[in-house]
């Protein structure tokens, strides 16, 4: 089993920077991938970005890239989601999940292992 807790999310105003942090307890950190999505109201979870398990590999959603940066510290047993330049549309629970395969999916149902989510609220 593996534990993960998300932390960092908030209100920020449109334009504005948070930094998500997701701490892993369990097993070995570094046997996982991880991944953030992201859900809406009324809306289906989604993905946002996937790291592999030594961070040199990175993946992202279009409606992210160039905005987000997912990164993470094998020796913290953490990942982190820094988020710039957010807008409206980035309003979600962001939850962090974890991956024991070597596939690179962006379906939720893939992903073995979820946190409980952190409300991040972009206002105007």
């Amino acid at each position: 089993q593996v534990q993960l807790v998300e932390s960092g999310g908030g209100l920020v105003q449109a334009g504005g920077s948070l930094r998500l942090s997701c701490a892993a307890s369990g097993r070995t950190f570094s046997n996982y991938a991880m991944g953030w999505f992201r859900q809406a109201p009324g809306k289906e979870r989604e993905f946002v970005a996937r790291i592999n398990r030594s961070g040199a590999t990175t993946y992202y959603a279009d409606s992210v890239k160039g905005r987000f940066t997912i990164s993470r510290d094998n020796a913290k047993n953490t990942a982190y989601l820094q988020m710039n330049s957010l807008k409206l549309e980035d309003t979600a629970i962001y939850y962090c999940a974890a991956d024991s395969s070597y596939t690179i999916s962006k379906v939720p149902g893939w992903w073995d292992y979820w946190g409980q989510g952190t409300q991040v609220t972009v206002s105007s």
